[in-house]
């Protein structure tokens, strides 16, 4: 259904005619938007990572050609959770924080060598699954200095964002969102960095606790609901209030969302570290969390919602329309994952949801915002020094319509069939069903190279080519 959603959505938007000066939002957000140098570099490395994901998946990795804790599921597990998506958030965090509390990145610097142990720490850690998995031969001692690797490069991230955030007194609510993700990026970086030891055989004390397997799923609830998903709730309040031009929603209707994801996520917290005090927690306790993250989801989308009714920019432009479908799978993945949990649903049906929701929800979400994230920063480096000198296109311009729509709707329709061949439990089924997802994803990728490389604008219009942006690396000063 999401497929011709899209298609219809895509095919009513209708391009504005082209103006000489930026619109309102663009005006208003340029004075307080200052450039992350390695925002690109972020962005194209969490692609590259996404694409390889893909492609395994294609080849057969992982589940459910293999079994879910098998070594194979676990390295396209975490280029997903850690290379695509984590990458993702961190290089739009190093952008959005700063405007988030209108002060400048703190410690900038070190926005390249945590990019550098991430991809490192990943790399390594992809290796030791293999070695589990009997692919390579080599010591396993490369899981903990993974595991030290990754650490490092989501302690750096760590101070950047949370002396920003700290930066501007009193915290705001939004900024509570980001520093609540921030505190569950750190447990679960700790209880996975506590897996690397035991699985590499240098953990013998922590053999004594049931933190494998019992800790997985929460550590799981942690990572992709608090780290990514509460984040992501927190920053798109205010991306969409930029992006659609409606009026900010007031604590008193954002307040719930924080609060009853606050629940679930002590829950998932209490239940990560409740086998240290000698208690098992069972199918229940996820089942809790699930259930109180979902209670914060329904109370996201309905301000969502607002927001939409409330808009001053009728037109939707393609970051929105794309979301569409994103938010279809977070309404449906959270209001069926607790279901499924509680009746002790088969495993086909638990991956299919969380496909759904680490796909559709998080996975089309971020895809959707980075085509708008990349031409508005673009925009920026480009056009807004150059205001007053000459005509300077809208940010839409840099990006090529209807084509990249129809990216988004291959990627859509390659989420839906894969839920369903998961829940169907189709390992050949689900091979064919990501070769969509990898075509989008590939053209999308591509969009924002052509959107870097000012493709969509005329010669003419161009700045000089010593002016024009560089591919991975913001032009500051």
């Amino acid at each position: 259904m999401v497929t011709p959603l899209i298609a219809a959505a895509m095919t009513k938007a209708i391009p504005a005619p082209a103006v000489t000066e930026p619109s309102d939002w663009e005006t208003a957000a340029m004075p307080m938007a200052s450039l992350s140098r390695w925002t690109m570099s972020y962005f194209a490395a969490a692609l590259v990572f996404l694409l390889a994901a893909e492609v395994f998946a294609f080849a057969g990795v992982g589940y459910p050609a293999t079994g879910v804790a098998d070594p194979a599921t676990l390295v396209l597990v975490h280029l997903v959770a850690i290379g695509w998506l984590s990458l993702a958030m961190a290089g739009a965090l190093l952008q959005f924080v700063p405007v988030l509390v209108s002060r400048p990145l703190a410690f900038p610097r070190l926005a390249l060598p945590a990019l550098l142990a991430l991809v490192t720490g990943l790399l390594l850690l992809c290796v030791g699954f293999a070695i589990l998995a009997g692919w390579v031969d080599a010591p396993l001692g490369l899981l903990p200095l993974a595991a030290a690797s990754l650490l490092t490069g989501f302690a750096l991230l760590g101070l950047m964002l949370v002396a920003t955030l700290l930066s501007a007194r009193p915290v705001t609510l939004f900024a509570s969102f980001v520093l609540a993700g921030l505190a569950c990026l750190a447990v679960t970086a700790l209880s996975g960095s506590a897996f690397a030891a035991i699985l590499s055989g240098r953990g013998g004390w922590l053999l004594d606790f049931a933190i494998l397997p019992d800790g997985v799923s929460f550590h799981a609830l942690l990572g992709l609901g608090g780290w990514l998903g509460l984040i992501a709730f927190g920053v798109s309040y205010r991306l969409f209030v930029m992006f659609m031009m409606a009026p900010e929603p007031p604590p008193r209707r954002v307040r719930p969302v924080l609060l009853s994801a606050g629940v679930g996520l002590g829950v998932a917290f209490a239940g990560l570290v409740a086998s240290f005090a000698g208690f098992e927690p069972g199918t229940g306790w996820v089942a809790a969390a699930l259930s109180a993250l979902a209670l914060a989801s329904a109370y996201y989308a309905r301000d969502i919602l607002a927001l939409y009714r409330a808009r001053r920019r009728k037109a939707l432009e393609i970051n929105m329309l794309a979301s569409i479908p994103a938010y279809a799978s977070l309404g449906l993945g959270v209001a069926l994952l607790p279901i499924a949990v509680t009746a002790g649903a088969g495993e086909g049906t638990v991956a299919a949801l969380a496909f759904l929701l680490a796909f559709g929800w998080l996975g089309g979400l971020t895809l959707a915002q980075l085509v708008k994230i990349v031409s508005f920063m673009t925009w920026l480096e480009t056009y807004a020094p150059r205001l007053g000198r000459g005509p300077a296109p809208r940010v839409g311009d840099l990006v090529a319509m209807p084509r990249t729509g129809w990216w988004f709707a291959l990627y859509f329709a390659g989420v839906v069939l894969g839920t369903i061949a998961l829940w169907v439990g189709t390992a050949s089924s689900f091979r064919w069903a990501v070769l969509p997802c990898f075509t989008g994803t590939a053209g999308i990728a591509a969009e924002l190279v052509r959107v870097r490389r000012l493709s969509e604008i005329n010669a003419n219009a161009r700045p000089p080519a010593h002016e024009r942006p560089w591919l991975l690396i913001a032009r500051i000063g």
